[in-house]
């Protein structure tokens, strides 16, 4: 049997139109001219980091200036040098799970101690006020959220948004960086917020993002950060010393994306909105499946399998059965334990029609054999 994969946390998007343009005409500028290609400044393109500027202003973000924007090889990289300039041996990272399992790692490659914070999906994710101000300590250097929330879906309402920053207020040397790289892919009625759009007094907010997910730019290497000049300069210092910047093809295509990407987004979840209603539609008739949400943003459902945990087992290693269950099935998913929520699945609708369709008829055996 093949195995279907909906674990892929790249979409089946073709590049943009206008992304492809830009590039090929940097390239064609090279060939014609017999000469190398032009090298970035370590901080980007003047031209990106302002346009990408004027995007978080057109965004509530009134005070954003293009030297407080990093241009990036990925916004994995990013976060690495964000992390590796915020934190001391030893700080302590807030975050709270489910969330992207890369966290884990690179916090502790920067010389962090990366502390959990589990919310539930009983109550939808609900990051309330009161759990956060338990939570926090005077040793924690930084609260890490993702909004999106990879792989939950989970969007922070602005509301939201603004009853968790009334707390960190409380904490004067507390960082938060908000993980925006699913920022163009929400399907909720209201705009996506920004954190930077939120009041930051003391200069302590920081975002990173990337156009992989959002503008369909997946493989060509590009993310993003935006953080006060101070860390943004020392960002830039470090990313110097340590490599290269990202080549100008692929900026100038990440800039047209930017210029049109509203239009992208619009698009993408257009492309996604069928296959989003399906996968939901086939998890909720699923036997014994429990009653949930559909999340607002990203291109992934989920999914709680715990139902199909073998009892006897602790939880990472019954989670871990369990997907190698569904791999003998022909379905290929994300372990929800890597994520920090055992029994849980990961499933990315951002596939080809066929494939879901195949994936979900092959689940439906599955739990059909198991739960009789």
């Amino acid at each position: 049997m093949d195995l279907i994969s909906l674990a892929s946390g790249y979409g089946n998007f073709a590049v943009p139109e206008v992304a492809l343009a830009a590039a090929t005409q940097v390239l064609a500028g090279a060939q014609q001219q017999l000469g190398p290609l032009a090298v970035s400044p370590a901080a980007g393109l003047p031209a990106l980091r302002e346009a990408l500027a004027e995007r978080y202003r057109q965004r509530g973000a009134a005070s954003v200036s293009a030297e407080q924007v990093v241009v990036t090889n990925g916004a994995k990289t990013g976060l690495f040098a964000l992390l590796s300039e915020m934190l001391r041996p030893g700080d302590e990272v807030l975050l709270p799970t489910p969330n992207w399992f890369g966290f884990w790692e690179l916090v502790r490659r920067a010389g962090g101690t990366l502390r959990t914070l589990p919310l539930a999906a009983a109550d939808n994710y609900a990051l309330t006020p009161a759990t956060l101000r338990a939570a926090l300590t005077p040793a924690t250097r930084l609260l890490l959220i993702s909004n999106p929330n990879n792989p939950t879906g989970r969007v922070y309402s602005r509301a939201e948004w603004a009853d968790l920053l009334a707390v960190t207020a409380d904490f004067p040397e507390l960082w938060v960086l908000s993980d925006e790289i699913y920022e163009g892919i929400s399907f909720g009625p209201e705009a996506l917020p920004t954190l930077l759009a939120l009041p930051d007094p003391r200069g302590r907010h920081v975002i990173v993002s990337g156009f992989s997910k959002s503008l369909a730019l997946a493989g060509w290497g590009v993310g993003c950060l935006v953080a006060p000049p101070a860390l943004a300069e020392a960002v830039t210092a470090r990313l110097f010393a340590t490599g290269a910047a990202v080549p100008v093809p692929a900026q100038m295509a990440a800039l047209a994306a930017t210029r049109h990407a509203e239009e992208i987004g619009a698009a993408l979840c257009a492309q996604l909105a069928p296959n989003r209603q399906r996968l939901f539609e086939g998890l909720a008739a699923l036997p014994d499946a429990p009653k949930s949400v559909a999340p607002e943003g990203t291109y992934y459902a989920f999914a709680d399998f715990t139902r199909l945990l073998a009892p006897e087992l602790p939880a990472p290693e019954a989670s871990a059965q369990l997907v190698q269950r569904l791999a003998a099935a022909g379905v290929e998913v994300v372990d929800g334990a890597t994520c920090g929520a055992p029994g849980f699945v990961r499933l990315s609708y951002a596939v080809e029609e066929a494939a879901l369709h195949e994936a979900l008829a092959r689940l439906q055996k599955l739990f059909a054999s198991q739960l009789r």
